[in-house]
């Protein structure tokens, strides 16, 4: 469909016309209709698809032809990331660079207090729209900087990646401080249970568009690794070292492993940076111009970089950990083979990942090509095809106990064959060999008496009682062998023994009985103490 079959504002289409768009994506031509007629609109598409364009246009349109105050604020846009954020400002500038009367400002963290103080002055003074992170606008909310009280349009843009980012409280928190008669659209890439419980309670009889997610280019080879953790750096420095790296992406699970293998292919010498998000704005706005221009060759991220972010000639995509769903492999290298070029996209997938790649396979109804890892690093763990990667845990728990059985048998079967093999030998020898059967081993555990049960009082009684019987014992053996000079002496080692035991039984209650006495003190005085 042609931008001129829609019915925007005259001065939007010359600015389209300038940036050279004349025909519209799915998400557009299906989108901007229901938002100029006034519906919530519910939009479900990948990242690259057209989505700032199905939303800007129409506001843009209504804002222009007027009937919205001019001096308050009328268009809340929330974005995940600051990245984002400033893209939809490049955006905003270009459709709306022939509008005189619609004003913008971005809102997001990292700045210095000269761009807080201008974000504080634009939104006080009026600014039409506002493009913000959650973040950073519920700061000027709570310092009073921000009236929202005749806001008309509240766009959510990529907002499963807003929820998987804690921002879920945030969003409430900003769409009740909003007017109930406002107009809300919302755009995913995703549509999880989160995303309809959320359209569910800030929206209005949504009008859906939902297109499905599209299989990644024909013209992206893809390949994988099949790897242990401890060879992946290997495997990087393997692909490095035969094709010179120019215009790579390594795409890591958080901002750890983002830090540490940015430094480790830097002290290798190459040429990377980290882009993560504890980076300050001016930071990540450097790593990103340096890349963009070419003056880096590797840029190690996080999913930061995934979505809605436009970086050209992106010849190769490396996966250093397996996404946790299809939709996010979908857009990482989605970063690569735009615009009809090629590119290459390599997954490094090791034994706990090897579940989410099967599934991600089962959703490209394609194996990907298993690459062979270089002879030095070893070999790697055996792919194993998982025929359920959602297994629960009371799955789990029983296939461990039948691994246990499985293991148990397999033992025994071996001690058996080990018993057989040793009566072989004993027999060539013409030796006798006893052997005690598993059977008989249970039965003279069973036929065992029970222990008595342990006492301490009754420990040391038993041990004196045996020097008691040890002592009488001797004498009376010494009696027998007609030794009569020795009777004596027996006697008084006797009565001495008696004699010290005798003694150790006086102090051992005398110990006892000042030690209740003391206790039964303590509680009086704890009693007394509790009563005042």
């Amino acid at each position: 469909m042609d931008f001129y079959e829609l019915d925007l504002n005259d001065l939007v289409l010359d600015a389209l016309d300038d940036m050279n768009f004349t025909e519209t994506t799915p998400i557009q031509e299906h989108s901007i209709p229901p938002i100029l007629e006034g519906h919530d609109v519910l939009g479900v598409a990948q990242t690259g698809t057209g989505k700032t364009a199905a939303y800007l246009l129409p506001v843009l349109s209504m804002l222009q032809d007027g009937g919205y105050p001019s001096n308050a604020i009328n268009c809340i846009i929330m974005s995940p990331t600051r990245e984002l954020a400033q893209q939809i400002d490049q955006a905003m500038q270009g459709f709306s660079y022939y509008l005189p009367n619609v004003s913008s400002v971005a809102v997001y963290g990292g700045n210095d207090g000269i761009r807080y103080e201008q974000e504080k002055k634009s939104m006080q003074t009026g600014a039409d729209i506002i493009i913000a992170t959650p973040g950073r606008l519920i700061s000027h909310i709570s310092l009073g900087n921000v009236d929202l009280s005749q806001v008309s349009f509240f766009i959510l843009d990529e907002a499963d990646r807003m929820l998987d980012m804690g921002f879920s409280e945030d969003i409430m928190q900003i769409a009740n401080l909003l007017p109930k008669d406002r107009q809300t659209i919302l755009f995913s890439a995703t549509m999880p249970d989160k995303i309809q419980q959320l359209a569910k309670t800030i929206m209005n009889n949504p009008v859906e568009v939902k297109l499905a997610v599209s299989k990644p280019a024909e013209n992206i080879k893809q390949s994988a690794f099949i790897c242990y953790e401890v060879q992946k750096l290997g495997i990087i420095k393997h692909l490095f070292s035969q094709e010179k790296p120019e215009k790579v992406i390594i795409f890591t699970g958080s901002k750890i492993k983002t830090k540490e293998l940015a430094i480790a292919l830097i002290r290798a010498g190459y040429n990377a940076r980290a882009m993560h998000s504890d980076l300050s704005q001016n930071e990540r706005d450097e790593v990103m111009y340096l890349f963009r221009s070419e003056k880096i060759d590797i840029l190690v991220a996080t999913d930061i970089v995934a979505r809605g972010i436009d970086i050209d000639d992106i010849q190769l995509v490396i996966n250093y950990d397996v996404p946790h769903d299809e939709e996010d492999y979908v857009h990482r290298i989605g970063r690569t083979a735009r615009a009809g070029r090629n590119g290459k996209a390599i997954t490094l997938v090791n034994e706990k990942d090897q579940p989410d790649f099967k599934q991600i396979e089962r959703f490209l109804e394609k194996d990907i090509d298993k690459e062979t890892i270089p002879e030095e690093l070893g070999e790697g763990p055996e792919y194993r095809k998982h025929k359920n990667s959602g297994k629960g845990p009371r799955t789990k728990n029983k296939e461990r106990k039948q691994d246990k059985k499985v293991s148990r048998r397999h033992n025994s079967r071996n001690t058996k064959e080990a018993i057989a093999h040793d009566q072989s030998i004993a027999s060539a020898q013409g030796k006798e060999m006893s052997v005690t059967t598993d059977e008989e081993v249970v039965t003279n555990t069973e036929s065992r008496k029970p222990r008595k049960p342990y006492r301490r009082n009754s420990k040391k009684h038993v041990v004196n009682s045996d020097k008691q019987n040890r002592a009488s014992s001797s004498a009376t053996a010494e009696q027998s062998t007609g030794k009569q000079a020795d009777q004596a002496s027996v006697a008084e080692s006797t009565s001495a023994a008696n004699n010290s035991e005798q003694k150790t039984d006086k102090r051992r209650k005398t110990k006892k009985r000042h030690y209740w006495k003391k206790k039964s003190n303590n509680g009086a005085d704890n009693k007394d103490n509790a009563e005042g």
